[in-house]
């Protein structure tokens, strides 16, 4: 096709204007220029390169007439055929040469793909009469997960898993695999590097490999600072190559909406499956720390009829017949478990149904909750402080953690004791002191709900973990106790962590019966379907207090993360449930 392509380009650069009878026609208003239209008066082609394209090699010897469009008034304006101009000519017989050569050269390249896909398919086809063994004289291969590397180094071993990352040389296949323990750089050469399935080879294919664990040179660099050198490997399940390349599909600067269609695949990723181990290892750290700190795990219902946090963030549904709700909070429940098993825990679902959509919410998120007896609010404030910096220590005393935080967050260290303490009206005047104004553009006054922007604002200037106290009543849930110094206040608090902002709230909550009556008829809520939560106070009431954190806003304040969303497995948002 090329030899073809170039001897049209040849013959094309002898076309000159011929006085024979072959005459072909062109008609820029009724003309159309395709291969079957024959050039006659009555059938002509549009344009002259249009009909030097489709009559070059049916009649290389013609001329060419033209009628040009009118550029008056009809009657004014000639419009019959005449000779093409020199000019004209001459142009379009040099775009005509350009075009040839440019097809000349695209059959070039299209018979080497062909040729290159010949070869490539030839030496594929070969490779699978390469058919590998294992070597029965070899030690029996013990199998191990990735985790387990370091203490098998100089043993054979099998090890299976995903191809992580893949790179090929010349007689040499290098395969980083993940089996979500750990990671390992193996080694295939030789025969196991020309056979089919190593020649097919697609990044998160799954495949078993066996071979020696030894040590690379120092100047090199591998996970663990070993490699596996193969002796046998098997192919597992095959994953697509091409465009169903999973780099393809959830590229880095891929759209974010295709990244959450995808999120199974995300999840395979190292900033993603990072995440994820941190967030294991933050809760095995806050079960450890309440173990420390006396408390007992329970694990209340998600399906409930109450409310805790206002009605109008309720999932509703129909619970065989009767109205019921996913819960807001296990927080009442935790409060009638203090006079059978003491201060308690949970780690629960919470469900809110905002219609938000700002980078700290989720309608579905991880709540960590507690509630302790016989306590203060001063003793509230070091016990929260006690958990969140005993958490963050055991957290950091792993050191695969540790190096895992120090990538996601490179600048993140245990805060400082003991966390700064500032009142709701003292947050209202820095915030008029610094100019940062309300929802409404207007300087904070006493009363208003510090938005979240504010909020933020505030913390990442002060740089530190906050304790905001004492809110107004009217901002509050209706269970909080006042503040018995100021009445117009609550004894409350939200933990403010830098670039996330809170990630903590919590109270004393009201222990006498009368006074949890009047929050009832204030809120307007009937108190019947909570009968069960007011006889704390009928049956040996007592002064007790408790909090919630959101598991990924910790995590996001850990892991430096923009929104919330990257800090959970499958992240549910208004207009998200899916996958």
């Amino acid at each position: 096709m090329a030899e073809e392509a170039k001897s049209l380009a040849s013959s094309a650069a002898n076309l000159t204007v011929s006085e024979t009878v072959n005459t072909i026609f062109i008609d820029e208003d009724i003309g159309i220029d395709a291969p079957e239209t024959p050039g006659t008066e009555e059938q002509p082609f549009s344009t002259l390169i249009g009909a030097m394209t489709h009559t070059y090699k049916s009649q290389p010897d013609a001329k060419f007439r033209i009628r040009k469009k009118p550029t008056g008034p009809e009657d004014k304006t000639p419009h019959a055929y005449a000779p093409v101009a020199k000019a004209a000519l001459k142009k379009a017989t040099n775009l005509h040469l350009a075009n040839l050569k440019k097809e000349a050269k695209k059959a070039e390249m299209s018979a080497k793909e062909l040729e290159a896909k010949a070869a490539k398919d030839a030496h594929l086809e070969q490779a699978k009469k390469v058919i590998i063994v294992e070597d029965a004289s070899k030690p029996k291969a013990v199998s191990i997960k990735l985790r387990d590397t370091v203490k098998h180094r100089k043993a054979r071993v099998v090890v299976r898993g995903w191809v992580h990352r893949l790179r090929v040389q010349k007689n040499l296949v290098f395969i980083t695999l993940r089996d979500g323990t750990g990671y390992l750089q193996c080694l295939l050469s030789g025969d196991l590097t020309k056979t089919y399935d190593a020649l097919t080879l697609t990044v998160e294919t799954t495949i078993a490999i066996y071979g020696v664990i030894s040590p690379v040179p120092e100047e090199n660099h591998a996970p663990d600072g070993h490699e596996l050198h193969a002796d046998y490997f098997t192919v597992i399940g095959k994953a697509p190559g091409g465009d169903d390349t999973i780099s393809n599909i959830v590229a880095p600067n891929a759209d974010p909406q295709t990244k959450y269609d995808n999120r199974h695949l995300v999840i395979r990723g190292d900033v993603a499956s990072s995440v994820l181990k941190v967030r294991a290892s933050v809760l095995r750290s806050l079960r450890k720390s309440y173990e420390d700190l006396g408390l007992l795990e329970v694990t209340p219902p998600c399906m409930v009829q109450t409310q805790v946090e206002g009605g109008s963030t309720l999932f509703e549904f129909n619970y065989y017949g009767e109205k019921a709700y996913l819960t807001q909070s296990s927080q009442l429940y935790l409060e009638t478990c203090l006079p059978s098993l003491g201060d308690v825990f949970c780690v629960q679902e919470s469900f809110r149904a905002e219609h938000s959509l700002t980078r700290r919410h989720l309608s579905e998120y991880t709540h960590i909750e507690a509630e302790l007896a016989f306590i203060t609010f001063d003793n509230l404030l070091s016990h929260l402080e006690e958990l969140i910096c005993r958490t963050i220590d055991y957290t950091l005393a792993d050191p695969l953690i540790k190096g895992r935080i120090a990538e996601l967050n490179p600048k993140f260290k245990a805060p400082a004791r003991p966390f700064m303490r500032m009142t709701y009206a003292d947050a209202i005047n820095w915030l008029v002191e610094h100019n940062i104004p309300n929802e409404e553009g207007e300087p904070h006054k006493f009363g208003d709900d510090i938005a979240e922007a504010a909020e933020r604002k505030m913390t990442d200037i002060i740089d530190k973990p906050i304790f905001l106290t004492k809110f107004p009543v009217e901002i509050k849930a209706f269970y909080m106790k006042k503040d018995p110094a100021d009445p117009r206040v609550t004894e409350s608090v939200d933990c403010l962590m830098p670039g996330v902002g809170e990630i903590v709230g919590g109270s004393m909550r009201m222990e006498n019966l009368e006074e949890l009556m009047g929050a009832y008829a204030r809120e307007g809520i009937s108190p019947g379907p909570y009968y069960w939560f007011t006889d704390q106070r009928k049956y040996g009431t007592s002064p007790h207090g408790g909090y919630g954190i959101g598991l990924e806003r910790f995590l996001a304040w850990m892991c430096n993360r923009y929104t919330v969303k990257e800090c959970s497995l499958y992240p549910r948002w208004t207009g998200r449930c899916t996958p």
